[in-house]
């Protein structure tokens, strides 16, 4: 009859287990406390869109394709993700404390002695629940909330961190594309000025100096061809490696359309300044860490005072063939007396801790202001460089034109013709770099101010 009874409660026991055991550990929709509600959703560019496509064979990407492919592989946005679902997790956790648990045990022995043996058998459920405790759980819950926001906020400057990167991968990509096609132009013009230096010193007109001169002016250009094809697989390689592939993988670009930039963006750079304060991810982030840490001095003042418990449960216990069973309900209250002096020297370090983000934050609010100022000024002169170079690219052009036409009619000299194509694909690399430094220092300044959206990627209105 005994042994019947505590097979029961063994019985009892592993029921409870089984029941609330596959659901603990499977972490599936199980979600008491909602914490789905409060966890950021997966970095995406356009948030209604299709969520993260694989990319397909032969694609022709544009800068949409590739800032998209960017947030939804790049590794570095699954971790920022991962770490707020994981914080998210943790208010969840903080949330459990204002529960009950529910323990169950379980034990079976066998006791021997110089005079007899037998077995001993016991089982146990235990309620256990936390009625008070001077603040210590709130302020623990407070600081998991608080770490949320900060882990919420990095995400999103790591989103944005990413699609700068995206952007300017692109632009240096399509740069490297076209100073391959400048660095073949000026081969080609080179190989004409040899060709007409060779005419020339056939016929008489010209020198030995005049053709080894062109000679080597077409060398030089076929290097810097060279060259510049090798830079562009370096920039499409980097390009796949931030969108999440292999370097290796090879990649289509789609041409990139021509425009004017405007001067939309100038304004008031001290507004621009307080937006960016009000906006920054990563100063968002930083305010959160400072609330946390002072949350954590409550919560390290709350952890050594009182606190009431409620303890309540069943048990059994069958020591050879004798079998007892009882139940127990009763409060407990815990007062800590003496810890020696951790306590007081945990406070201190989470004050200091409060200190140090305080300070963290300020510094980035400085560094906020910096970054801006930079950005701002590093737009308005690439937005004055964009223009004067369509000018010295215009007059470099018609230069190069005229000495060619010059020494090929034979009232011309060949330095002449090797300086204007020396200035030629001069100035038709400071037209792509100009391109490119605009492109960048927009995005630049859009990150700096907190709003790098897909909004940035609209071409500007209007075409040179």
């Amino acid at each position: 009859m005994h042994a019947l009874r505590t097979r029961s409660v063994l019985l009892t026991l592993l029921t409870l287990a089984s029941a609330f055991a596959p659901k603990a550990m499977a972490f599936g929709p199980l979600d008491p406390f909602n914490t789905e509600a409060i966890t950021p959703p997966r970095p995406l560019l356009f948030p209604a869109g299709v969520p993260c496509q694989a990319p397909l064979p032969n694609t022709t990407y544009d800068v949409l394709d590739v800032v998209d492919l960017a947030l939804c592989q790049n590794p570095r946005t699954h971790e920022a993700w991962a770490n707020a679902r994981a914080q998210a997790a943790q208010v969840g956790v903080a949330q459990s404390g204002y529960l009950p648990s529910l323990d169950g045990k379980a034990t079976t022995s066998r006791l021997r002695t110089n005079a007899d043996n037998s077995n001993q058998r016991s089982a146990s459920l235990t309620l256990s629940w936390l009625l008070y405790d001077f603040g210590a759980r709130s302020a623990n819950l407070e600081i998991a909330r608080q770490l949320l926001s900060a882990a919420t906020s990095t995400l999103d400057n790591t989103v944005q961190s990413v699609f700068q990167a995206a952007l300017q991968a692109y632009y240096n990509t399509q740069a490297a594309r076209a100073a391959v096609i400048a660095a073949l132009e000026s081969e080609k013009a080179s190989r004409e000025s040899l060709s007409a230096a060779e005419v020339r010193y056939k016929v008489g007109t010209g020198t030995p100096a005049d053709r080894l001169l062109a000679q080597t002016a077409w060398s030089q250009a076929t290097l810097n061809r060279v060259k510049a094809e090798g830079a562009v697989k370096i920039a499409f390689g980097t390009l796949a490696n931030v969108m999440g592939m292999n370097a290796s993988v090879p990649l289509k670009l789609a041409d990139i359309a021509q425009v004017t930039p405007d001067a939309s963006f100038e304004g008031d750079i001290d507004a621009l300044i307080s937006e960016a304060q009000l906006r920054r991810p990563d100063l968002k982030a930083a305010q959160a860490q400072l609330d946390a840490a002072q949350s954590n001095i409550e919560y390290t003042r709350a952890s050594v005072l009182p606190t009431l418990a409620l303890g309540a449960g069943p048990n059994w216990l069958d020591t050879g063939g004798i079998s007892n069973h009882g139940n127990s309900i009763g409060l407990t209250l815990t007062l800590p007396i003496f810890s020696g002096f951790e306590t007081r020297y945990k406070v201190r370090s989470a004050q200091a801790a409060a200190d140090a983000a305080s300070a963290q934050r300020e510094n980035l609010r400085l560094q906020v202001a910096l970054d801006v100022w930079s950005a701002y000024q590093s737009l308005i002169t690439a937005t004055q460089t964009i223009r004067t170079t369509a000018d010295l690219l215009a007059s470099a052009e018609q230069s190069e034109r005229v000495a060619l036409g010059r020494y090929k009619a034979g009232v011309g000299s060949i330095l002449d013709v090797l300086n204007a194509q020396s200035a030629l694909a001069a100035a038709r690399l400071q037209r792509i770099q100009a391109l490119l430094d605009w492109h960048v220092s927009r995005a630049a300044l859009a990150k700096a101010v907190g709003v790098l959206d897909s909004s940035l990627l609209n071409p500007a209105a209007g075409t040179p």
